[in-house]
């Protein structure tokens, strides 16, 4: 059994950052899909009228495999929206084929991002009158050691 380098145990899982590949194929991907996803474009009902906003794709390391995340405006429909996402990913890899130059186009999974309710999660702690009191003391306890 092969040895891990040492390099690959400092992130988390012992797995690999993504290489520069991975990177430029799905930020160009994450363009065409936004493209793609406007209003009007496409005939599901779910999404001919939706708002989407595709915040990041992530790739495999053999760029085989594809999970986009994507945002309603307003987070509203949802459900029904990644239903319809779904329902039209082979669609949306036949229009990217012909979008991008790539030997093998990745299968697109959709995945709702939840990296706004974290956000919105996070600020309403903040704003939480204990964290404010302890913010505070942080600042006044630098303060005074500075």
């Amino acid at each position: 059994m092969p040895r891990r380098r040492e390099r690959d145990q400092n992130y988390l899982g012992g797995s690999r950052p993504p290489s520069q590949r991975q990177l430029r194929v799905g930020e160009e991907l994450r363009h065409r899909l936004a493209e793609l996803l406007r209003p009007g474009e496409l005939r599901d009902p779910a999404l001919h009228d939706a708002n989407i906003t595709v915040t990041e794709v992530r790739l495999s390391p053999d760029l085989r495999n594809a999970t986009a995340f994507v945002m309603p405006l307003g987070g509203a429909s949802a459900e029904e929206v990644m239903a319809g996402l779904r329902r039209s990913a082979p669609f949306l890899k036949a229009r990217l084929a012909r979008l991008i130059d790539l030997r093998h186009m990745p299968n697109i999974a959709f995945a709702f991002d939840k990296a706004f309710d974290t956000a919105a999660r996070i600020s309403a702690l903040l704003a939480s009158p204990a964290i404010e009191r302890d913010l505070r003391s942080d600042a006044e306890d630098d303060d005074e050691a500075g």
